[in-house]
């Protein structure tokens, strides 16, 4: 729980330093906001290496995991439809329905690690909600990062460029399931970040290089978060649990949540992204919808497993709840792309008052556990 809380606090200490900053600092701000960029992507890629790590299949038994992915599916585009929906209908975001669709996306995935983390506090390892928690929470990443293809394609249109991004998608995921998990590599904090540094290096690298080539609109731009899910994929993964790499994980996860913060646009007393701000009592009304609408798509996976007490379905919904960096990794993708405005400051806070209320997410699955297993502290 302490790490939960931690994530909200250095979010909003990055969110309020993002709009005191810029007006301080003024042309030297530039500065800051690059190098917060990159370092961002690195830490976005090492958390991604991190949740591809988690990501262990029997591949012999590849169709007993059919169901479960569409179940997964389903419970990442839930939440995702609805918040896109209220943006679009009941908002005045100023955003054209495509990039409302990007950035709605934040509410689709669950935070794996906070999700095993809590399960296995809770005494759970052994049970059939750890266990199928473990399927669904990676599943529903994936599949989150596979539709920000698509979601980019909307963005940058149809140009042949497309074809080069779908090519590497295609690549990087028939290598990832070729190779799972038998890449024997080093595997320490200090090699992930290495391996986060080189990933953001090189994607960076095609992008720089061809946005010179070829102006920005010819530029190809293909987003951290698959390659580095592959590479943890592949990785033949052994899960350190010494105290430095226990600590070195978590300041870069805080970190990560800081920089999302720090890279929010100037939206107090100013207009952002083309339109006025509403009142703070209209935002916090905005914040709480969301909040609630994006939880109540993630109940999905009640409606199935019916052969499980309803009981563990429901704990299972409810556990589908968190979430956490992913999450941020996809607003700073919308940051990416120019996309501001009361859309992009109702889903930062959402985020946040989400992992506020983490702490009776566990309590409510603890309880549930507790009704089905007879688990107690």
């Amino acid at each position: 729980m302490k790490k939960v809380f931690l994530f909200s606090v250095f979010l909003l200490c990055g969110l309020l330093l993002s709009q005191v900053l810029p007006p301080t600092m003024g042309a030297t701000y530039g500065i800051v906001s690059g190098v917060s960029k990159w370092l961002m992507f690195i830490c976005l890629a090492f958390i991604m290496i991190n949740v591809g790590r988690e990501f262990e299949l029997d591949k012999t038994r590849w169709k007993s995991y059919t169901a479960d992915y569409f179940i997964a599916m389903a419970t990442a585009a839930v939440p995702w439809i609805f918040i896109a929906i209220y943006y679009i209908f009941f908002l005045d975001s100023g955003l054209s329905w495509d990039k409302n669709l990007l950035i709605s996306r934040f509410a689709a995935p669950t935070s794996a690690g906070i999700l095993f983390t809590m399960l296995a506090a809770a005494g759970l390892k052994q049970e059939w909600i750890y266990k199928k928690t473990q399927v669904l929470a990676i599943f529903d990443d994936l599949d989150t990062i596979l539709l920000m293809i698509p979601l980019q394609i909307l963005m940058i249109g149809f140009r042949w460029q497309l074809f080069v991004i779908i090519l590497v998608v295609c690549l990087l995921l028939i290598f990832g399931w070729k190779k799972l998990s038998s890449l024997d590599i080093p595997q320490s904090w200090r090699a992930i970040v290495i391996y986060s540094v080189c990933i953001v290096a090189a994607f960076e690298s095609i992008y720089l290089l061809t946005k010179y080539l070829m102006g920005q609109d010819g530029a190809i731009h293909i987003e951290v978060l698959l390659p580095a899910f592959v590479l943890g994929m592949v990785i033949k993964a052994v899960h350190h649990t010494s105290v430095i790499e226990v600590r070195v994980s978590s300041f870069i996860s805080y970190l990560f949540m800081f920089l999302v913060g720090l890279s929010t646009p100037l939206f107090i007393g100013l207009d952002t992204g083309g339109e006025a701000m509403p009142g703070w009592g209209v935002l916090i009304f905005h914040v709480v919808v969301v909040t609630f609408l994006s939880n109540l798509g993630k109940m999905f996976p009640l409606f199935f497993y019916r052969d499980r007490n309803i009981l563990e379905r429901l704990a299972l919904s409810v556990g589908m709840f968190t979430r956490g960096e992913v999450g941020a990794g996809i607003i700073v993708i919308a940051m990416g792309y120019q996309l501001g405005g009361p859309a992009l400051i109702i889903s930062i806070l959402s985020l946040v008052l989400n992992l506020v209320l983490t702490g009776f997410f566990v309590v409510a699955v603890k309880y549930l556990s507790q009704r089905v297993y007879g688990v107690r502290e």
